[in-house]
Formats: structure tokens, C-alpha cells, sequence
């Protein structure tokens, strides 16, 4: 196709290219990105939860392949529709696959608390089915709703918090997974940077997440031949993988669907709050894909994810499924149709024969981490790119609740860790873990960590970040009114838990942060008063300004 089809609307006979040669190179990061989340949530499944076998690769793992191939097909239909209407051939079709937050978030606060007080891991499935039973139908009736959020929010706020999710929760724990194993991380890393941002082609033009995967792999089982063990990979391993070969198919679970409404008041208390985040979620992903000059119906997108997480459910997959951050990304290395639907196909393979364990045994993690690593990076640096200069400091605004309920997360698992080893040594009875644990975390302020802060800030970071982000843009833009109004949101949304709480409601009738809400009501009165009475009492200027840059 020529150059000048490209960006020409109205193509109604134009056929789209399915496969492309950059499909492989997004096919290989993409698919191994999907293909560490399916080994991370396997792990949860059968180490955390101590799910039996017959029910993590009989039942779950084939219900969530269905609904990941489900997903990446219709990403990829919505695609070749896009790139036929306007008669491109650059389009890229969006990701998606599960919610990595939410796998954790289901996991650990719903299925395993269930798990425990039962000790039926049959009961903790159950409920994890009805948590996203119910976040489907958020989903979808939030698609009708998210258009106007996405309209009135500026794409600075979008996007800001968005890229605070991919240097925290993205781009950290393979970087630290790179550091810890540097002889294989750091050069796995190094071939793609030289690729990804470099230019450099590699023979034959393989895939360059191929080449650092496959140089990764010699390095890890070649170290083992002078017993140094890298990767942690083992023929032991690899042996006792195939054992969980075999072909299941999805099959109905209405029946435990149906049985985990016994706890629907345990889980209404997160499904609802997080059931939101995901609309705000997928519009800063849907928003990211525009900037990258793809762009997409919000209403589809939120719908579809609803509706396939909904199939997954009601056929046994507790996990929901979600629009991923990172289509730049994929875009940006050659990615257009093929890529989507080809890691569906593969993800049918891997789920419905029982394999992963097996891909799990053979390559070591650390040679895919760098491939995550990168995306992060380039959905931070676009936050910056395709956005107004100015806005700059709002989306560092943005930035500051991920990092902070990043930082949260980090203390929470080393707290629960260390209380855990210390019963197991026999240095804490049972009845004092809570004691120890509200002991611990009140001595932090004296070392210098704010605890409380790191809580309170990080609570609800998408919304959070959202939130002050578009507070900061239209202060800089001087529009105090719409400052006022996100302010406002910011009071309401915190009052009910959505923001800076630790669960929904009203606290007793003063809200979940009563503080906190408050501080915004009078931040919304304050920007009112100034936006209806006007500005020139105002003497500062953005060129009076430290951080003025010229206007654009």
C-alpha cells in the first residue's frame, strides 16, 4: 500500500493487511508479557490458594483462555475495522488480557479470606466468581458513561496516572527482577533497548523479544554447566512439568457462580469500588491509543471487556479481563492486527493442553522481564510527549498516589512476611500478631516512614491520580471553575471510600477520610469563589512563574 493511503478516511474497499513482519515483534513481547502474567497467576493458584491441580488447569486456566482468546479477537476485529474506515496501515489493535492489579486484588482479598475461614478452596473460587460477576456489569453499563469522562477530563490527567501505574506497578518489579539477575536481565535488556529504541535489526530481522528470550535461555542452562544456577532452571524441573500435560475445555460453572452469593457482602465492598477503577483504567488506555493516533470507541472497548469477562465467569475464570496499558508500545515495534489475534491462539494452546508449567520450567523469567520494563517506559515518556509542556507538573501530580500506594504495598508485604516467619520460628504466639503488626507500623513515623500518609494518599491511586492531575491542569490553564469541579469530585469520591479510604461507605455518616474529603470541599470553594468573582487579583502569571516554560 502506498504512503499516501495512509491517514486517508473513507477506504471502503480497502483490505487490510492481517500480518505484518513488525506483527512478530509484538507478537513475541506481547505474548510473552501475557504469558508472565498466566505463570504469575498459576502460581497464585496453586501455591496461595492451594487449589488442586484438576481444578487450576481443568477448569480455570481453559474458562480464562476462552475469554483472553475471546478478547484478543474481537481487539483484533475492532482493529481491522478501524484500519478499513480510514484506510490505514498503521493501525494497531489495543491489548488486553487480565487485570494484572486485579488478579492480586481478587486473590488476596477476596478468594483467600474465604479460603481460610472455610478451608474449602471450592468456596474461595466461588466467591471470586461472583466478585467479577458483578464487576462485568459495572463495566458494561460503565461504557455508556465513560465518553463523557473521558471528554471533560483533560489528557494530562489521563494519562499522568496512567504512567504513575506503569513506573510503579509496571516498569519496578522487572527492573529489580533485571538487578537480581544481572548476567541474564541486564544484557536480555540491552538487546532490546538496542532494537526497540536503537533501530539496530538483528540477522534475518528475527524479533528482537525473541533473540533476548532465546539468549537469555543459553545463558541460564549454559551457567548450569559450572554449577552457578542462574535463572533457576533445572531438567528435574523441566521433567516434573510435563506432568501437567493433558486437554481440558471450558466448561459451565453456573452452579458455583450461583453458590458464592453467600458472601456478596464481603465482596459488593470491593467489586463496586474496583469495578470503577477499571472504567477509569481502560479510558486512560483507550486515551493512550489515541495519542498514538489510533482511535477507538470507548463505549466497545468497556462493554467488550464486560462481556467476555461475564463469559469467563459464568464458565469458571475468577480473573476479569482488561484493555492493557502498553499499545504505543506495540505500535511503536512494528505491532498492527496479526499480533492480538495470534496471542489469543496462543493462549488457547498454553491454557486448554496444560503447558505453561512446562514454558515456565524452560525460560527463565528474568529474560521477559526487560520486554515489561520497556513498556513502561515508553507509556511514562508519553505522558510527557503528548501533552502540553506546561502540564508537566500535573502529570507528576498525577504520579504521586501510585508511588505512594506503591511504597504501601512494598511495607504490607514485609510486614506480613516477617510476622509469618517469626510464628513459623516459634518467636510469636498466634494471639500477638495483631499487637506486633499495630506496634510495628506506629514506630514507623520515628524512622522517618509516614505509614499513614503512604495509606491515605495511595488509597484509589487511579482515581486519586486522575483527580489531582486534573486539578493541576486547569490551574495552570487558570480555569478555577473546572479546577473547582474536579476538586468537588475529589470531596465526594473520598467521602464514599472511592478515594484516599480504605473501604466504601460513609463512615458513620462523616466519610471513610473525613479530613481529607474536607480539604477538598474547601479546595473547590476556594477555586469557585476565585473562578465566578475573577482572576485579576491574581498578579502571577505562568511567565512569572519558576516553572515557566515558553508557551507553545
Amino acid at each position: 500500500m502506498s504512503a499516501s493511503m495512509t491517514g486517508t478516511a473513507g477506504k471502503s474497499d480497502f483490505k487490510p493487511v492481517l500480518w505484518t513482519p513488525g506483527d512478530w515483534n509484538a507478537f513475541f513481547g506481547f505474548g510473552t508479557n501475557i504469558l508472565v502474567n498466566m505463570l504469575v497467576l498459576t502460581g497464585l493458584l496453586r501455591f496461595v490458594l492451594k487449589m488442586p491441580d484438576s481444578l487450576v488447569f481443568g477448569r480455570i486456566l481453559p474458562a480464562l483462555g476462552l475469554m483472553m482468546c475471546l478478547s484478543t479477537f474481537y481487539y483484533a476485529w475492532l482493529a481491522y475495522r478501524l484500519a478499513q474506515k480510514t484506510g490505514r496501515t498503521d493501525v494497531c489493535a489495543l491489548p488486553s488480557g487480565v487485570s494484572v492489579p486485579h488478579m492480586f486484588i481478587v486473590t488476596f482479598v477476596i478468594m483467600l479470606p474465604i479460603t481460610i475461614k472455610t478451608g474449602d478452596p471450592m468456596k474461595g473460587w466461588a466467591a471470586g466468581l461472583v466478585w467479577v460477576f458483578f464487576q462485568s456489569f459495572i463495566l458494561m453499563v460503565g461504557g455508556f458513561i465513560a465518553p463523557v469522562i473521558r471528554q471533560i477530563t483533560p489528557r494530562a490527567a489521563l494519562l499522568g496516572t496512567l504512567a504513575g501505574v506503569s513506573v510503579t506497578f509496571i516498569s519496578m518489579r522487572p527492573a529489580l527482577e533485571m538487578y537480581m539477575t544481572p548476567q541474564i536481565g541486564l544484557i536480555c535488556f540491552a538487546i532490546i533497548l538496542a532494537s526497540w529504541f536503537g533501530g539496530v535489526r538483528y540477522p534475518k530481522n528475527i524479533p528482537a523479544g525473541l533473540v533476548a528470550i532465546a539468549v537469555g535461555m543459553v545463558i541460564a542452562w549454559g551457567s548450569n554447566l559450572f554449577g552457578l544456577g542462574l535463572g533457576g532452571l533445572s531438567v528435574k524441573g523441566v521433567g516434573d512439568a510435563f506432568a501437567s500435560f493433558g486437554f481440558s475445555l471450558p466448561l459451565p460453572a453456573f452452579g458455583q457462580v450461583f453458590s458464592g452469593f453467600e458472601f456478596l457482602g464481603i465482596i459488593l465492598i470491593t467489586a463496586i469500588p474496583f469495578g470503577i477503577y477499571d472504567l477509569v483504567e481502560a479510558m486512560d488506555n483507550v486515551e493512550s491509543a489515541e495519542a498514538a493516533g489510533d482511535e477507538y470507541p470507548t463505549t466497545r472497548v468497556l462493554t467488550a471487556d464486560g462481556v467476555v469477562s461475564l463469559i469467563g465467569c459464568l464458565m469458571g475464570n475468577p480473573f476479569i479481563n482488561a484493555v492493557y496499558i502498553g499499545h504505543p508500545g506495540w505500535k511503536a515495534m512494528g505491532g498492527r492486527i496479526g499480533y492480538s489475534a495470534a496471542t489469543g491462539i496462543m493462549v488457547v494452546v498454553l491454557s486448554w493442553f496444560g503447558i505453561i508449567s512446562v514454558l515456565l520450567a524452560l525460560v527463565p523469567v528474568v529474560a521477559i522481564s526487560p520486554i515489561l520494563l520497556y513498556i513502561g517506559m515508553l507509556i511514562g515518556a508519553q505522558a510527557f510527549q503528548t501533552t502540553p509542556i506546561k502540564h508537566a507538573p500535573a502529570i507528576v501530580l498525577a504520579l504521586t498516589p501510585h508511588l505512594a500506594a506503591w511504597a504501601k504495598l512494598q511495607i504490607d508485604t514485609m510486614l506480613g512476611a516477617t510476622l509469618s516467619a517469626a510464628q513459623t520460628v516459634g518467636a510469636l504466639a498466634p494471639d500477638k500478631v495483631g499487637a506486633v503488626k499495630t506496634a510495628a507500623i506506629a514506630s514507623l513515623p520515628q524512622q522517618g516512614v509516614l505509614y499513614h500518609g503512604l495509606e491515605v494518599m495511595g488509597g484509589g491511586s487511579i482515581l486519586a491520580g486522575l483527580v489531582l492531575g486534573a486539578i493541576g491542569v486547569f490551574v495552570i490553564e487558570r480555569d478555577f471553575m473546572k479546577a473547582s469541579a474536579f476538586a468537588f469530585a475529589g470531596a465526594v469520591l473520598t467521602y464514599c471510600g472511592f478515594m484516599h479510604g480504605e473501604a466504601v461507605g460513609i463512615g458513620g455518616g462523616l466519610g471513610v477520610t473525613p479530613g481529607v474529603a474536607l480539604a477538598y470541599a474547601v479546595i473547590a470553594a476556594g477555586f469557585f469563589a476565585v473562578g465566578k468573582y475573577g482572576t485579576s487579583s491574581l498578579p502571577v502569571s505562568h511567565s512569572e512563574t519558576p516553572l515557566a516554560v515558553p508557551a507553545e
